[in-house]
């Protein structure tokens, strides 16, 4: 009976951790620093003359790497072009020297709709057809069958090089730890900040594309390969060893089999970021539908912009749909031989043959003249100009407002800081979250950016992603709490996040433009759209983890609903609530490089204005800061959702 209150006064009279102590020694001290910050100039501004200038040795590195390496580069070029000409020539070109036209869309588009049918069934088939059709008679064959090209080319040599270094790292922890960390530098760092270095070592077109997209794409078959092999279960490895297999045979008969279904997912992955990273290599001179769409987005031509965007968006859906239903299709064990009497096969050999045959007669079954293809470009054209004209001076007070009294202050902030306020404090962060070398995260990746002179640009960045994770929290959060109280809303949300996941990064520039113009309100928007899926994913995540009986103890106990969410649920699924917020900073940092086509002054700009001069130092320093801000959060969020599971005792 006396227990519960000796064990209370116990916990009560007990002094502060030591964790809040340092919290709070830190704190004074970065108030102490703020206070002399005013009468020593270094500690607010880190004066120029001490920059040091690694921009100008990185691209003067890379200038001397060109030129002597000019030999291996070319002829890493030539192999490269080799399979992307012969893939051209297939789908779009045609063998000139032959007399042979490209596979007419005709044949291709019922190819799409029996491979549709052969993976999924009806309704996979019916979106595989309608999509590839939409490319043909709105006049974007051409164009998408050059943005298929790439994809088609750089999958198999992404899968192979990563699934290679997968096994390797499973085999070797050391090099697993290397490859690991390079993985987290490849991945936090923005898209276009590939594009510098490959510039300056291979030049400007299709080939320079093939290679940014193939480091890009690199990543997630490894990772996939890794956890793959790590989760096959001990007892299927311990019979292959009874069954005396050799390490070969255990590899590919034994392990690789088991791992399948995560070796597939690394393959959906790497088809996916390979189409994104070829639409942001028009950049470099990549023919496709990004060229195209990047173009009319410089042109301000919205209507085309959208047609463009939906081609881009309808090829992703169906490449996204179709891998994973192959992922999830339980393989069918036949005779051998018999995949030749498929009849999918043979249906898609007869199509094929008889469009063929018939091109001469009908040279639109190969490619639709233009006078036989439709535009809605126009009415969309018309739309916004109406929307510019009626709606813009409606929508420009709230934009103003919101940006002059929530952004701005927010962007003057961050620039005030003084420098050692802002490292002081996140390092003070991972001293009480993870001890010395999680502190010493921050102070070496952001104090990198200090020194290089990158130091306002990547104050602006935190300050718009700042501003992107605050509106994901506040807009997610209650998304997702709605999401895991009615399946219904369930069902129409998570379809709603899987379209905006597949969504091209340009897509989300149309509807800003159209609503806001240029102004930083539309760089957080944009961030926003594409940024904002993960917060309500993990929230919904973490509500339905909940365990039924702590719920039922809570409504025992008398609670409202409100109490019962506030005290009770939203603590327990705190840690997933975190993992929100940390991939929300993820994609909006992603989103930082992409937002710069349309007006910043961030590190995303940086990037943007590399790529035509190709300075490659000023380019790479640009894309690492802004990885070092997306690592520096993902390694303290993370120690802090550690902490808190060790906690719950989870």
């Amino acid at each position: 009976m006396n227990s519960a209150p000796v064990s209370g006064q116990a916990i009560a009279t007990n002094p502060p951790s030591n964790g809040y102590q340092r919290f709070i020694a830190a704190i004074l001290a970065c108030v102490a620093f703020v206070v002399a910050a005013k009468y020593i100039p270094v500690l607010d501004k880190w004066p120029t003359d001490l920059v040091i200038p690694l921009r100008s040795w990185i691209t003067g590195a890379f200038v001397w790497l060109a030129q002597v390496g000019k030999p291996v580069t070319r002829g890493i070029a030539w192999v490269l072009s080799q399979p992307l000409a012969l893939t051209e020539a297939l789908l779009y070109r045609g063998f000139t020297a032959l007399g042979l036209p490209p596979l007419p869309w005709v044949a291709v588009a019922g190819g799409m709709t029996i491979l549709g049918h052969w993976i999924g069934g009806r309704r996979l088939a019916l979106l595989g057809g309608l999509s590839t059709t939409y490319l043909a008679i709105f006049g974007l064959w051409t164009e998408a069958m050059k943005t298929v090209s790439i994809v088609i080319v750089i999958v198999p040599l992404a899968v192979m090089a990563g699934f290679a270094l997968g096994v390797w790292a499973f085999r070797n922890r050391r090099f697993e730890k290397v490859l690991n960390a390079c993985f987290d530098i490849m991945q936090a760092t923005p898209h276009m900040a590939y594009l510098g270095p490959v510039v300056v070592l291979f030049g400007f077109g299709q080939v320079p594309a093939l290679i940014a997209t193939f480091i890009f794409a690199l990543p997630p078959m490894g990772r996939c390969t890794i956890l793959g092999m790590r989760t096959v279960q001990p007892d299927v490895i311990e019979a292959g060893h009874m069954s005396g297999c050799t390490r070969r045979q255990l590899l590919w008969k034994v392990q690789l089999p088991a791992a399948q279904q995560t070796l597939l997912l690394g393959v959906n992955q790497v088809v996916m970021q390979t189409l994104a990273m070829v639409v942001i290599a028009s950049l470099v001179g990549a023919a496709g539908l990004g060229q195209k769409l990047l173009f009319s987005l410089q042109q301000l031509q919205i209507g085309k912009a959208v047609e463009q965007g939906v081609a881009i968006t309808l090829i992703a859906v169906v490449l996204d749909r179709m891998s994973q239903a192959f992922m999830r299709r339980v393989p069918a064990h036949r005779p051998a031989g018999e995949i030749f009497r498929h009849k999918h096969l043979f249906g898609f050999a007869a199509l094929l043959i008889a469009s063929i045959v018939i091109s001469p007669f009908f040279p639109a079954v190969v490619e639709l003249p233009k006078d036989l293809t439709f535009s809605y470009g126009a009415p969309i054209n018309q739309a916004v100009r109406w929307v510019s004209r009626e709606l813009f001076a409606y929508v420009k007070p709230v934009r103003d407002f919101i940006t002059i009294w929530a952004l701005l202050p927010l962007r003057d902030f961050c620039l005030w800081l003084p420098w050692p306020v802002v490292l002081g404090s996140l390092a003070a962060i991972g001293w009480v979250l993870g001890g010395l070398r999680l502190a010493l995260v921050p102070v070496a990746l952001l104090g990198t950016m200090l020194l290089t002179g990158f130091w306002t640009q990547l104050m602006l960045t935190v300050y718009l992603v700042t501003s992107t994770t605050v509106l994901s929290i506040l807009i997610g959060t209650p998304v997702g709490i709605w999401a895991s109280r009615r399946p219904l809303a369930a069902g129409i949300i998570n379809t709603i996040c899987d379209t905006l996941q597949t969504f091209p990064s340009f897509i989300y520039l149309i509807p800003v433009i159209m609503l806001f113009q240029t102004s930083d309100l539309s760089n957080v928007l944009a961030m926003l759209a594409y940024a904002s899926v993960p917060m309500i994913r993990f929230a919904q995540l973490g509500l339905k983890r909940v365990p039924q009986a702590t719920v039922e103890a809570a409504i025992a106990s008398g609670t409202t609903p409100f109490q019962r969410l506030v005290k009770v649920e939203l603590p327990i699924a705190f840690p997933e609530l975190l993992m929100g917020i940390n991939q929300t900073i993820m994609m909006a940092l992603a989103m930082v490089a992409i937002t710069a086509l349309i007006g910043s002054q961030d590190l995303g700009q940086e990037i943007y204005k590399a790529l035509p001069g190709a300075d490659t130092g000023r380019g790479l320093l640009a894309g690492l800061g802004i990885a070092f801000i997306g690592i520096t959060a993902d390694r303290l969020l993370g120690a802090w959702a550690a902490k808190l599971n060790r906690n719950l005792g989870m």
